[in-house]
């Protein structure tokens, strides 16, 4: 393939003929290109390391999210038309997850169920360090993209598949979800009221938590890669990922028959550690260890709590759980929200507010610590959205670029610029619904 004009005038492009070319566009490495495009200097981690991202909806484009953070340059594929679904979620009119979820990304298009856009993503994949997949497992290899065929061109690569169940064992070929995995994970049975059907958290964690998990076993892997030379894949599967957080759950049942089931608002036998009501709100406490409890009994204006039987030590106040946060709660209901924290932090005792939206924008700890920025989009002007984290001291991960509001909008940049095809290449892709 020609070098692009762009390519054309560094001087020091190459055809691409290896998996990991000594030669790029400067634009492509080391977060140039976002640079030009934000004015955002990339100064994260991984700012040298390319990602493909071939999932959709939650998942597989968190965990590119959470690497484009650290200053990877990731390049999303979407299906040409349509795009990701996640384009489309949100509440009523107002779809703004994807705005959160394609920041730091590029968008091209491609058909992955016709071979021009297969032979598009093996192209790419012979640039890249990592690719994400969240489809349901044999599903790239029906494309002919498996591991096999990708690591094959690139030895390097590494392979990121997230999927309900994992590529291996009796469960592998079902579909699955974030609800599915939370379900057999352990984590919905938990959750809610005793008296009725399990909740969910309001959120779509088992996704989430894959994801975070695949993009955990990615850094691994570069890790290893360091003194390998090789790529690995990375099998992160949802119920998996949830089950890694589940405590104790598996191991008290070994050992004592024991059933975690679920409670409320509390931990059996972890007091007092809940939500009380205040006279205009609700207000969480966590005083479970003896000498926070005796601060927040003297807090209450009755220290010798601290010294009843009922209450002295962990154990006991977990046997009378119940009547120490009614107690606890009568006392919370004559103040309101504000004086009640006022003396958790006289007292020095872990103690919040609940917070929703409204409080988080308004709160001054999340604006010192820049929680929450002002990002431009593209669509919808300026959007304040969580920001980058971890927070790393000499490599910062940024919001560097907003979400790409179109699909295929950088077709010519990555196609062209990355992959060195000219103008007619590139329209006769278009022209075969390849892109």
């Amino acid at each position: 393939s020609s070098c692009s004009t762009m390519a054309r005038r560094s001087n020091n492009c190459a055809p691409i003929a290896s998996p990991k070319p000594d030669c790029l566009p400067p634009f492509n490495r080391n977060g140039q290109f976002w640079r030009q495009r934000s004015n955002v200097e990339n100064t994260g981690a991984l700012k040298d390391i390319r990602v493909i991202e071939l999932g959709q909806l939650i998942a597989g484009p968190f965990c590119g999210q959470l690497l484009g953070d650290m200053g990877a340059e990731v390049i999303k594929v979407e299906p040409p038309g349509q795009g990701d679904p996640m384009r489309n979620w949100g509440r009523g009119d107002d779809k703004l997850w994807w705005e959160v979820v394609a920041r730091n990304k590029k968008a091209v298009s491609a058909n992955l169920r016709i071979a021009q856009g297969q032979e598009l993503v093996r192209k790419l994949v012979a640039t890249a360090d990592i690719l994400i997949e969240n489809f349901k497992p044999g599903t790239i290899e029906k494309w002919g993209l498996g591991p096999d065929v990708l690591q094959a061109i690139n030895p390097r690569l590494i392979i990121v598949r997230v999927s309900g169940y994992g590529q291996t064992g009796p469960y592998s070929a079902r579909a699955g979800f974030g609800g599915i995995g939370e379900a057999m994970g352990g984590w919905r049975y938990i959750v809610g009221d005793p008296d009725r059907a399990p909740s969910r958290m309001g959120i779509s964690i088992g996704d989430t938590l894959a994801a975070t998990y695949g993009c955990m076993g990615a850094l691994a892997a570069l890790h290893a890669r360091e003194t390998s030379g090789k790529g690995q894949i990375v099998d992160s599967s949802l119920y998996e990922s949830v089950l890694q957080v589940m405590e104790s759950v598996v191991p008290e049942y070994h050992w004592s028959g024991y059933i975690r089931e679920r409670s409320g608002s509390f931990l059996p036998g972890i007091a007092p550690s809940n939500v009380y009501q205040c006279t205009d709100g609700e207000y969480l406490i966590g005083a479970n260890q003896d000498a926070v409890w005796a601060r927040l009994a003297a807090a209450m204006g009755q220290p010798e709590l601290a010294k009843d039987p009922r209450y002295v030590d962990h154990v006991s106040r977990g046997k009378n759980q119940i009547e120490l946060d009614h107690r606890i709660n009568e006392w919370t209901k004559t103040l309101t929200v504000e004086e009640l924290e006022a003396l958790m932090i006289e007292y020095s005792i872990p103690a919040g507010k609940m917070y929703r939206a409204p409080e988080m924008l308004a709160d001054p700890h999340f604006a010192a610590r820049n929680s929450i920025i002002d990002v431009e989009t593209e669509r919808w002007g300026t959007l304040k959205m969580q920001n980058a984290f971890p927070k790393l001291s000499d490599t910062p991960s940024r919001v560097r670029a907003p979400a790409p509001s179109e699909v295929g909008q950088h077709n010519a940049e990555i196609y062209g610029g990355l992959l060195g095809m000219n103008e007619s290449e590139i329209a006769a892709l278009k022209a075969a619904d390849a892109i």
